[in-house]
């Protein structure tokens, strides 16, 4: 960013950001080769690995997932400032977790293992939202699946399965509660 810019963010005259920086006290303040000063400013947003499972009986791999998230990003020389680990559907539209990390505006990068454990449905639509708001989603392995036809017809029908049980066992709750005040 340039010294005015720096100066603006830092409540003080661009006289004074001048001389801060031609005395080395502007921390990342450089001439430009057009002869400009220009200050580097690091990114102050924060890299989260997000993990989840389905349910309870698989919480032993979501420690196997922070590890394989924690061992690519070291040799990936990413830094990961905080693992969010959550146990919750994928089809499930409510997980507190993805939502708390979806409306930081402090969190920059999202970091999955596979794409369905962020959402099974929509995830290209939130990484679009993420990049509209300067921020981004890095899937470590993208190819779980290789056909996207076939990945979008498991997803189709694991939800319409769903759905359809639900209702069903909802049917037959409410069917043998009306039978019981009956009787």
């Amino acid at each position: 960013m340039s010294l005015t810019n720096w100066s603006r963010q830092q409540g003080v005259s661009r006289m004074t950001a001048w001389r801060m920086a031609t005395t080395g006290r502007v921390p990342g303040a450089r001439l430009s080769p057009a002869g400009r000063w220009v200050v580097d400013v690091a990114d102050p947003r924060l890299t989260v690995a997000y993990a989840r499972v389905s349910s309870h009986d698989q919480k032993s791999d979501l420690d196997r997932q922070v590890a394989r998230i924690a061992e690519w990003a070291a040799a990936s020389g990413i830094r990961i400032d905080r693992y969010v680990r959550e146990i919750g559907s994928g089809l499930n539209d409510r997980r507190k977790q993805l939502a708390s990390l979806l409306s930081d505006p402090k969190v920059g990068t999202i970091v999955v293992e596979h794409r369905d454990r962020l959402a099974q449905f929509g995830v290209g639509q939130v990484e679009q939202v993420l990049v509209s708001a300067d921020r981004s989603l890095i899937v470590i392995d993208p190819g779980e699946v290789e056909d996207d036809l076939v990945r979008d017809m498991i997803d189709l029908m694991t939800c319409m399965s769903a759905r359809l049980y639900g209702k069903r066992s909802a049917r037959n709750r409410a069917l043998r509660a009306a039978e019981a005040l009956r009787a």
